[in-house]
């Protein structure tokens, strides 16, 4: 079983958990393009067989997150799951639809974010939680990232909550955005609840849960159906048709002269058979991905 598996990732799971459930289901190597932190759910695009040399197309996605923000308390996680460390009043007046909207849109376009210390991020080859668990202070670099869009869903004043869909460029941390966004709501708060709804064209729509995929573990017709096949991935690039005799030399690693426009191809035989994928530059077609 080659290919990828969109998996809806359940709460208090890693992301590690679910590739290693999937890994004894499918009972072939499994690995993912980037985690989702165990309080989150939704989207984890996973690679299965061949299909982890997908990996490099995928890494780039734009993502679509649904969060929750908690406001008038400041964690130092950021997220539901660490201590409270600071409290500060919620002016009512602040949530008016009209203001939350207005700060909203205003993170809207690129922008400079400084990634929370409790993060994965590896500075001086140690990861940022680990000096953060140790007390340790250490300077973090800021990174470009981008709001393409941001909408309400819902403000709580009871709970002093305020629900928005963002859609953001990969590297965003939705934990440090929901800091800012409290900021200027004149407050503090964290990252109640995080949903991730969509990466790249992968949407939760299609995606298929642990528990759905245990029930069907024996059933090889339902487990071959839920995967997006690599052929099928590359559905869209356009064809280079090969001869046997090319498709061995290319398989040799050997460069095959074809007058095309530069970029990436399909790589199909004469009976139009999906082979793998090629890359063209200065006319010379090379090997990139290949199924055999």
């Amino acid at each position: 079983m080659n290919g990828i598996l969109i998996v809806n990732k359940p709460k208090n799971f890693t992301s590690h958990d679910v590739v290693a459930k999937v890994k004894t289901i499918y009972k072939v190597k499994v690995g993912h393009t980037g985690t989702l932190d165990p309080m989150a759910t939704g989207v984890l695009p996973l690679l299965l067989g061949k299909g982890t040399k997908l990996s490099e197309y995928l890494i780039n996605h734009n993502k679509i997150y649904e969060a929750i923000i908690k406001l008038g308390e400041k964690t130092d996680t950021l997220d539901s799951e660490g201590k409270v460390i600071e409290t500060k009043e919620v002016n009512l007046e602040n949530l008016r639809i009209e203001n939350v909207k207005e700060i909203l849109q205003s993170m809207v376009g690129k922008q400079k974010q400084t990634p929370p210390m409790y993060s994965a991020i590896k500075i001086n080859g140690k990861k940022l939680y680990e000096y953060a668990r140790n007390g340790q202070q250490v300077e973090i670099p800021q990174r470009e990232i981008e709001i393409y869009s941001i909408e309400l869903i819902e403000i709580n004043e009871n709970l002093k909550t305020v629900s928005f869909r963002v859609h953001c460029s990969k590297g965003t941390y939705i934990r440090t955005l929901c800091e800012e966004i409290a900021k200027r709501l004149q407050t503090v708060g964290y990252m109640k609840e995080l949903n991730r709804v969509k990466v790249g064209s992968f949407d939760i729509s299609e995606a298929i849960t642990l528990q759905e995929l245990e029930e069907n573990k024996n059933n090889t017709e339902y487990l071959n159906k839920h995967i997006i096949t690599i052929p099928y991935f590359f559905k869209d690039y356009p064809i280079i048709h090969l001869t046997e005799q090319e498709i061995k030399e290319l398989l040799n690693g050997v460069k095959l002269q074809k007058n095309v426009k530069n970029g990436l191809y399909q790589i199909q035989n004469k009976n139009e058979e999906f082979i793998g994928i090629g890359i063209v530059q200065n006319n010379l077609l090379k090997r990139k991905l290949m199924l055999y």
